[in-house]
């Protein structure tokens, strides 16, 4: 069972979505995509794996989205790739890649649907939200 996550350990989703991972008795490889951002082949893979369009991959909070002019319609997918790479932190999160499918897993519980093994009891996300019961169940 291969899992990966491009993790952020500052971000909550990011955590949360580590930690069900772990809940389904899985111990991931866990890149923390700021200081190991993938190759731009790997991205683009993600990405098109996961369903998404370039942009919808691309993070604005607290990043430089604004400063470096990327809400421009014009802009296109490899211009875009090309500021995720320079700027990794561009990049949403978190990205899970399994056997099952890739999925950026905003919110968290996401990565339920990709997972290959179920959650091994209760799951509370860190702000007391319950989406796991007792019996490993999803909530909701």
């Amino acid at each position: 069972m291969s899992v990966t996550i491009y993790h952020n350990p500052a971000c909550g989703t990011s955590r949360n979505t580590l930690a069900m991972i772990r809940n389904a008795g899985i111990e991931p490889n866990v890149i923390e995509y700021l200081n190991t951002p993938p190759d731009r082949q790997t991205l683009q893979a993600m990405i098109l794996a996961s369903g998404l369009a370039v942009r919808e991959a691309i993070r604005e909070k607290g990043t430089p989205y604004a400063e470096l002019g990327l809400a421009d319609p014009g802009l296109t997918d490899d211009q875009l790739l090309d500021a995720m790479l320079a700027h990794p932190i561009l990049i949403n999160r978190p990205f899970v890649v399994t056997e099952l499918g890739v999925r950026l897993c905003r919110p968290s519980e996401l990565v339920l649907d990709i997972l290959p093994a179920p959650q091994q009891g209760a799951f509370i996300k860190e702000d007391g939200e319950v989406v796991i019961d007792a019996q490993g169940r999803r909530v909701k």
